[in-house]
């Protein structure tokens, strides 16, 4: 049985709306809401495929909390992991690092060997430039509450259909 955690900080309240909206859209008791902030290496592990909320803070840069996780992902093999990301940012406020601190996970993720997955494309978002992007995708589900959040519902509502076939 595959066990999907939403990892995110429960202090974080977009990214938590965000995290609330995309189990309720999963719809399976299997999806688990689990605190960024408790997290440890076992329970990373304990998941088959992992969705994780990266909100990007202040010029580009990934929230304390992911950053105090970091060294202990750097020690982690990945490999066979399938993990998605959304992330939150304001792409008029700061449209020169527009979504980096997914980008800066995204990054981290691919050295340690995981299979991400959940790529969106960059249409209808207006930014200079992002670490988070792929090609013409971001590196998973982008969210600006503050510009667009009249679109978060059906952003998320397709983004979960589309990572019930890439975790399958």
């Amino acid at each position: 049985m595959n066990k999907t955690a939403i990892i995110y900080s429960f202090n974080a309240k977009k990214t938590g709306i965000i995290a609330e909206r995309i189990k309720e859209t999963f719809n399976d008791d299997q999806v688990e809401l689990v605190n960024a902030e408790l997290l440890t290496e076992e329970l990373f592990n304990s998941f088959s495929q992992i969705i994780m909320g990266v909100p990007t803070w202040f010029d580009g840069e990934l929230p304390n909390y992911w950053d105090e996780f970091v060294p202990a992902l750097e020690d982690l093999d990945l490999t066979g992991k399938r993990i998605a990301l959304y992330g939150l940012g304001d792409q008029k406020g700061y449209p020169e690092n527009f979504l980096d601190g997914m980008g800066i996970m995204a990054e981290i993720l691919e050295v340690q060997g995981a299979t991400l997955v959940g790529f969106t494309s960059t249409e209808g978002y207006e930014y200079e430039s992002s670490r988070a992007l792929r090609g013409d995708q971001f590196t998973g589900l982008a969210i600006d509450y503050e510009n667009q959040g009249s679109m978060n519902k059906e952003r998320v509502t397709n983004w979960v259909e589309q990572l019930k076939s890439e975790f399958s």
